[in-house]
């Protein structure tokens, strides 16, 4: 049996978890940073704080223990918020080794680094790490249900890739691989920003013509700035780019399309955060990262300046609009 180790039982992590212990070729531990949830998975079979309604089947093992869920793992897949990614990772790192297969499924960018999560990854552990990202259109509650679901897993290790596309896929979970770990990165990391803009739209009203336009051009601001940071431009075409995209702009399931829409509302940003009882909406951090990383490359990436100022400035949305739609001409 492979054993495989999720560290973050979050509505991803936990979904995950699901379709690893499908399989009855895997021993799945599933660490959680809260008791409750060590005693919900373990007792109850299910993850009643984070995706209440879906069985978690009884061969997966909730830890509260960082120590005991990475025991003679395998694979140690990745799935906390991408703020306490490094904290966790340095945690890991005293009871990790060398042959071990990492596998970061988290959707975001350090704001202080501007780095992706496999490099936050890679600077904590005491090795180079086996390493490889996991991405695309998936919203957890979908994937538990089983759903059929396609996904990518980027690496730069082909056997590492290979043995992640063998090991998650089954007949409702289709892995493709890729080598292109920055394009798979930075394409689910920068979508949330694009969606919190598309619930923006929703929230004020405004129409499908307003939504095609923004995905059409926020892919084209994701893939530039992609592009500058050595991503190639055909994985903005594919799952963990433009599927991703369309997903989180389009679906009622985003939790930053969600932020968007009662932003678009009238509600301040504090108190939607408030309301959201622990779940994260990784785009309203990331919009911080975006900003960064698209000054230091020198890219011009106007509909993420226009987030930012509505979430961090205070811009009211209707303002930003007009903005981004009275800029000087161009050519597409």
């Amino acid at each position: 049996m492979s054993r495989i180790a999720v560290i973050g039982a979050g509505a991803w992590g936990t979904a995950l978890a699901i379709v690893l212990a499908r399989s009855d070729r895997h021993d799945v531990k599933l660490w959680a940073f809260e008791k409750e949830v060590v005693e919900s998975v373990n007792q109850r079979h299910v993850n009643e704080l984070f995706l209440a309604g879906f069985a978690v089947p009884a061969n997966v093992r909730a830890e509260g223990d960082l120590a005991t869920t990475l025991r003679e793992a395998e694979i140690v897949v990745s799935v906390m918020p991408s703020h306490h990614c490094r904290k966790i990772t340095k945690q890991m790192s005293a009871h990790v080794s060398p042959q071990m297969m990492f596998v970061s499924a988290t959707k975001g960018l350090e704001n202080d680094s501007l780095l992706r999560m496999t490099e936050v990854i890679a600077q904590e552990l005491k090795f180079p790490p086996r390493i490889g990202a996991l991405s695309g259109p998936t919203f957890a509650k979908e994937v538990a249900k089983g759903d059929p679901t396609a996904i990518t897993i980027a690496s730069d290790d082909a056997e590492l890739a290979a043995t992640v596309q063998r090991e998650f896929s089954d007949h409702t979970f289709r892995v493709y691989t890729n080598d292109d770990v920055a394009g798979v990165e930075l394409g689910g990391a920068l979508k949330n920003v694009i969606a919190i803009a598309a619930g923006v739209c929703d929230g004020l009203g405004l129409g499908h013509n307003t939504a095609a336009a923004l995905i059409t051009r926020g892919l084209t601001e994701i893939t530039r700035l992609a592009v500058a940071c050595g991503a190639k431009p055909a994985t903005m075409a594919g799952l963990a780019g433009m599927g991703d995209l369309v997903l989180t702009c389009t679906g009622g399931l985003s939790r930053n399309r969600t932020v968007g829409v009662e932003l678009g509302k009238g509600r301040k940003l504090a108190d939607i955060i408030a309301g959201m009882h622990g779940m994260v909406a990784e785009g309203v951090l990331t919009t911080n990262a975006a900003v960064g990383l698209a000054k230091k490359m020198d890219v011009e990436m106007p509909i993420t300046q226009q987030m930012y100022a509505i979430l961090h400035d205070g811009k009211p949305a209707k303002d930003a609009i007009r903005e981004l739609m009275m800029r000087p001409g161009k050519v597409e």
